[in-house]
């Protein structure tokens, strides 16, 4: 059964929260959109190893682009909320289980029975997303994993530019890639804790 925390995303508690812990928003990290592991799979478990025996979040940089995108964030969700006639819950992540080890960390929660991701892309990136009409394949993943953690039937996509056509886009569970990343979240998870006690008894 999930386990929802109201912690406030963005405060040191949150970042303490997440150590060490494989979460959505890096799941390109662990795995690639076609099932096999990611190219960057090594270097993000030694980040969680080093988060964990140090107790430091390594906070990645952020460019103005994106600094935008989190300042228009709760217009987005004001956006959503409107169109849908829906209340959007925020909560602080989301735990698969009591054992904690994978978390999401969605935008919105919708009656707690689905999910809502957002983005605030720069225009041209919204002219793109709005040509192929689907969901990024860069969030792809992101979103196959929260909806893993979760278990919710569907996930809301929603790009949002405020002078432009929003996308926004339902995405259910993709059984295929649901069961690759179950498979190598597994892996990854046993090598990053046998990885964190070799180095404590060391």
């Amino acid at each position: 059964m999930i386990i929802i925390t109201d912690i406030q995303q963005g405060t040191e508690a949150w970042f303490k929260e997440k150590l060490g812990k494989p979460s959505a928003s890096n799941a390109s990290k662990i795995i690639r959109n076609d099932g096999k592991p990611s190219t960057q799979r090594e270097g993000y478990l030694y980040e969680l190893v080093a988060e964990t025996l140090t107790g430091v979040y390594e906070n990645g940089y952020k460019n103005d682009a994106m600094l935008t995108g989190q300042e228009r964030e709760a217009e987005a969700r004001e956006f959503y909320s409107f169109t849908n006639s829906v209340e959007v819950e925020q909560v602080g992540m989301i735990y698969k289980d009591k054992d904690k080890k994978v978390l999401c960390s969605p935008d919105g929660l919708i009656n707690r029975e689905h999910g809502l991701e957002m983005k605030n892309p720069l225009s041209k990136t919204q002219v793109k997303y709005l040509l192929d009409g689907c969901l990024p394949s860069e969030y792809f993943s992101q979103v196959q994993f929260s909806l893993f953690v979760t278990g919710f039937p569907f996930w809301d996509f929603l790009s949002y530019v405020p002078t432009m056509r929003p996308l926004m886009i339902r995405v259910e569970p993709d059984a295929k890639f649901q069961a690759a990343l179950k498979i190598e979240l597994e892996k990854f998870i046993e090598e990053l804790d046998e990885t964190v006690n070799k180095l404590r008894k060391e």
